[in-house]
């Protein structure tokens, strides 16, 4: 049985396409898959598997040594379970920049390509299969399409992505803004989590400058809540940064309606990484930062010192 996983700290991509591609593979190539995750879906990933009755795959710490595995959504191995490179890896479809570090038995099957979501390369992998899927599947990749293009407003967004979700929504009868709405009020409600969960909640390990940087974002139609918590989350990112083996935690408070990120600063290395980076001038313990939208496409390609 294949194991199809995406990164730690699953959001909703990460989450729905190892659902995608496990249902592809089992119930279209005839080749037994099923998804896992490697821990607790976030609040929006979590709203999408019950809004659409979707089973949520068993959660798991590491995989078995020959375990044959599908890796989705991140090709690095940080992001994945220590036991990795003893796996069988056999295919990797993903959308983010190529890291190295993997070690595979046989030559595999590599997708990656620069479009917003996983979700859509999967869609362009099955082709015609693709009218195969039941409705779940499709309300499961339009969801990830929607949640990782942040309805189309991200910077990553191409206009494939966009023609393939808008496709899926018309035949499934959904109005994009008010499922969008429903996804991102979803994602904007974490007020049970403590701190440390939420700065770990949508998070990548970085190095700049010989600092090891656990960046975090979330991603929100309230920064308010969030940003009401300040106080409390800078107080608790030295403990998060040392438990993870980490400098310093950088976290950016997305706001999803207007287009831009707020910074946390809580000390001078915060503060000279938003000036190197960004060409802000930081004056107190949090700095905008108008058009960041994307980790991928602006933050981590900016970091300097």
């Amino acid at each position: 049985m294949i194991k199809v996983l995406g990164h730690k700290s699953p959001d909703t991509d990460s989450t729905g396409s190892p659902i995608i591609w496990a249902w592809y593979l089992s119930a279209v190539k005839g080749t037994p898959a099923v998804p896992v995750l490697l821990g607790e879906p976030n609040t929006e990933a979590a709203f999408m598997l019950k809004r659409w009755d979707l089973e949520k795959p068993a959660i798991i710490a590491d995989l078995a040594p020959g375990e044959d595995v599908v890796v989705v959504d991140t090709n690095n191995p940080a992001e994945l379970p220590a036991g990795i490179n003893e796996a069988n890896l056999i295919q990797i479809i993903d959308h983010h920049m190529l890291v190295g570090g993997l070690k595979t038995r046989a030559p595999i099957d590599i997708t990656i390509r620069p479009l917003a979501c996983t979700a859509t390369i999967m869609h362009d992998l099955m082709g015609a299969d693709a009218a195969k899927m039941p409705e779940p599947i499709r309300c499961a990749m339009l969801s990830c399409i929607l949640s990782d293009t942040l309805e189309f407003r991200s910077p990553t967004t191409t206009a494939h992505d966009r023609e393939v979700a808008e496709d899926l929504a018309r035949g499934l009868g959904i109005s994009i803004p008010d499922y969008a709405a429903e996804l991102f009020a979803a994602k904007s409600d974490v007020s049970a989590f403590s701190d440390a969960e939420l700065l770990r909640m949508d998070s990548k390990e970085y190095s700049i400058g010989g600092k090891e940087l656990r960046i975090s974002v979330l991603e929100t139609t309230a920064p308010k809540v969030v940003l009401d918590r300040k106080d409390s989350l800078m107080a608790s990112m030295a403990a998060v940064a040392k438990e993870d083996g980490a400098d310093q935690v950088l976290l950016f408070v997305i706001d999803i309606l207007r287009e831009e990120a707020t910074l946390l600063v809580p000390n001078d290395l915060v503060r000279r990484i938003a000036e190197a980076s960004f060409g802000a001038t930081v004056t107190g313990d949090t700095v905008v930062l108008p058009g960041i939208m994307s980790r991928k496409k602006q933050i981590i390609p900016a970091l300097k010192l």
